[in-house]
Order: structure tokens, then sequence, then C-alpha cells
């Protein structure tokens, strides 16, 4: 029988449960296993960790009795939600409010919770700089989790709130990386004007989160930003076009051009970019990059990722 510590990881088979599922798995002289807890452990993600030793276990973060369940015996949890699973807010802070319950019923040690900030304590509901959203966010995708930040802390269950920063992956699986245009040119495009956007490898993240819970009491209620660069939208198009071996120039669009592209969530992400431009300071001052190589000293930059990733960017 192992004597690690368990931890519990909410979305196992994601992006960023993933890889601390696999951080953890990696780190076989570690003081940590895992559980893996997903809605299906007959999918294929699933079947991956548990054939790597990892624990599976099913849950459902709509129903806080499975959620207790899985949480049982267990040294600590990460707990995340997925927005653009099904866009609502309001369904992640309910999520939210079982994690948490659930944890503090298992008597959890320690948790680590993937928040964002609540851009409605940056731009009121009423400034009509940026659209209102779904009548009562600026930006979902992180008001909800800003907003859920409070039911871990009145949970009692010691709480690291971790932030994460715009993926890499996003160019892989979201359309975000160059295109090119009827001339031949491959354009970056995202509506970044000068500003510069903290961003990160997914997998990274999930290295990180593991060096936060091998760090342990110390970070207990502190808010840990990581980020594996600040780059603006010409340093990333300088650094495709060293990647890619072809020009790639930049072409920033404004955030009503961004929004007028009219594809579901186009409203979010606009947003969203106008909220690292215009709160650019706030943003990436929480995201330190040299902080971030304290918890997981290989986190890649862009270059190092774009060498191993540049040929899953559909172009």
């Amino acid at each position: 029988m192992s004597d690690k510590k368990v931890i519990a990881v909410v979305g196992a088979t994601g992006a960023q449960g993933g890889g601390l599922a696999r951080a953890i798995l990696a780190d076989q002289d570690g003081e940590f296993s895992v559980r893996a807890i997903t809605r299906d452990p007959a999918k294929e993600q699933a079947r991956a960790l548990a054939d790597g030793g990892a624990e599976v276990v099913a849950a459902d973060l709509d129903d806080e009795a499975s959620l207790r369940s899985a949480f049982a015996g267990a040294y600590g949890a990460f707990c995340v939600t997925n927005f653009w699973e099904h866009f609502s807010p309001d369904k992640e802070i309910a999520q939210a409010g079982n994690m948490a319950r659930a944890a503090a019923a298992a008597g959890l040690q320690h948790v680590v919770w993937s928040t964002l900030e609540d851009v409605r304590t940056f731009v009121p509901l009423d400034d009509p700089s940026m659209p209102t959203l779904q009548e009562k966010y600026k930006l979902p995708h992180f008001d909800g989790k800003g907003e859920a930040d409070g039911l871990f802390a009145e949970s009692g269950v010691r709480t690291t709130y971790l932030l994460a920063s715009w993926y890499f992956e996003n160019m892989v699986y979201f359309g975000q990386g160059p295109s090119r245009g009827e001339d031949g040119t491959l354009a970056f495009t995202l509506p970044l004007g000068e500003g510069r956007m903290a961003a990160i490898a997914a997998e990274d993240i999930g290295k990180c989160t593991l060096g936060i819970f091998k760090r342990g009491a110390d970070l207990a209620g502190e808010r840990v930003g990581v980020a594996g660069a600040h780059l603006s939208g010409r340093e990333f198009a300088e650094s495709f076009t060293r990647a890619l071996g072809e020009e790639v120039v930049y072409r920033p669009l404004t955030f009503d051009q961004y929004r007028a592209l009219g594809f579901p969530g186009a409203d979010e992400l606009a947003n969203t970019y106008q909220f690292y431009v215009e709160f650019e300071e706030a943003v990436n001052g929480v995201r330190d990059v040299a902080r971030t190589r304290e918890l997981n000293p290989d986190v890649q930059d862009l270059d190092g990722w774009l060498s191993a990733n540049k040929d899953r960017i559909p172009l």
C-alpha cells in the first residue's frame, strides 16, 4: 500500500487537470499519488492515466455527493471548471460550490482552485466601454470563477488560487494563430494593440500546480498566477517567423472588429483581449514569469513550445 499523499484531480482528462495528473505520475519519487476524477472512466484519456498508474474515480461536478466520495481520504484536490463546455458562469459557480463543500466534508488539507479575475471589479457593469454579456457579466468565463473564490474561502479549506494565462494551444484548437490572407501573407491578427499578453503551454500549468502542492502551506490563501512569457503581438509574429521559416506579420484588429467576426464566443474573446490590454499591468503583474519558473523550472516560452508544436497549428 502506497504511503504517498493522494491528490484528487478534477478534470483529469482535460488540459489543466491532465497536465497535473501526468506531472504527478512522472514524479515517481515524489510525495504524491494521483486520483484522476472524471465523469467517464472508460474514455481513452482516463484509461491512459490508469495505465500510467493513476487511480481513476468517477464523479460529476453537478453531484456534490459524488465529489465527497471522490475526495474521501485524499490529502488535497485540484479543482477546475470548464466554461467552454456549457458557456454558463452560473453553472461554474454552482460546481465550484459543490467542490468547495465536498473538500471541506472530506477534510482535505490543501486545495488548488483554478480561477481567474472577476472583471466586474475592474469594469463595472454600467461601464459601456466593455459590452455586458449574459446581462450580468463583463467576461463570463472569468467572472464566474472569480465570484466563486469566496466559496472556497468560506469552506475553511486551505486554498491556493491559481490563475492561468492564455494557452499556446489556443492556436491549435481555437484558430487564434497566424492565418494566410488572400495575398498569401501569413498574419497574426489578435486584437492586442501594443499590449503584452501573459501566455503559457497548457501542460506547464499542471507542472506548476504540482509545484504549488509541493510548497503546501506556504502558498495557502495566496493568488498565484503562472506564465511562460509576456508577449506583444509583434513578439508573437517574430517567434512564428523564426519557427516557420517564413515571415509572419502582425496586423492587429480592434476589439470591435474582432467582435464583428461573429463566430460563437467572439464577444467573449473580444472582451478577454480588451481586459488583457487595458489592464495589462494588473493581469501580467500577478502572472510573474520568474515566480512561475520557481514552481516549474522547465516552463516553456513560445519559441520552445513552437519548436515542438508548430506543425499542429493550422495555417
